[in-house]
């Protein structure tokens, strides 16, 4: 007698591809899902951290090439105007990530940096020795508020460097704003 074969049985092969797609659906939902949100969510952060940092440098370079300014207005005023392309751009804009300038002189006596001070503002007789500037109180919020979840704040980024010309041409005596 002749062996018979099997026929395939469809039923099986139907519920198995439906285990499989469950399965995947689980594994995505569960795994893959929450993965791919927290590889924008870091990229995003390191993104911002970056922008910042050199936000931050920018604006030390330009206080250390134009004039000070008691108020340190033009500084601000500069950051404000050229905050890079990023998310949140509105808490430096006007909102609550601060910037503050702070120029400081070399002590002739103890070599240490103390704060600056002069009578007026922009004048080739008020250069200081160095320049501060520092962004703190941003807080990377994006999706995190829709789930419910606290801000991440970022440390304060703070950049020094010598000034360079402060805007003054000591030849002619006239200082550029």
């Amino acid at each position: 007698m002749a062996e018979r074969k099997p026929a395939p049985v469809r039923g099986r092969l139907r519920a198995q591809s439906g285990q499989s797609t469950v399965e995947f659906a689980l594994a995505y939902a569960g795994v893959l899902f929450p993965l791919m949100f927290a590889l924008i969510f870091t990229s995003q952060l390191l993104w911002i951290w970056h922008s910042v940092n050199d936000f931050t440098r920018a604006g030390a370079g330009y206080a250390a090439t134009h004039c000070w300014q008691a108020s340190a207005g033009n500084v601000v005023g500069f950051m404000r105007t050229n905050v890079p392309a990023m998310i949140d751009q509105n808490q430096f804009t006007g909102g609550p990530a601060v910037i503050s300038v702070s120029y400081f002189n070399n002590d002739p006596t103890t070599s240490e940096l103390v704060p600056f001070s002069c009578d007026s503002d922009c004048s080739i007789t008020c250069i200081p020795d160095t320049v501060t500037v520092s962004v703190t109180g941003y807080t990377y919020r994006t999706f995190l508020n829709s789930l419910g979840l606290p801000g991440v704040t970022i440390p304060d980024f703070q950049t020094s460097m010598p000034i360079e010309s402060a805007g003054c041409d000591p030849e002619q005596g006239v200082c550029q704003p």
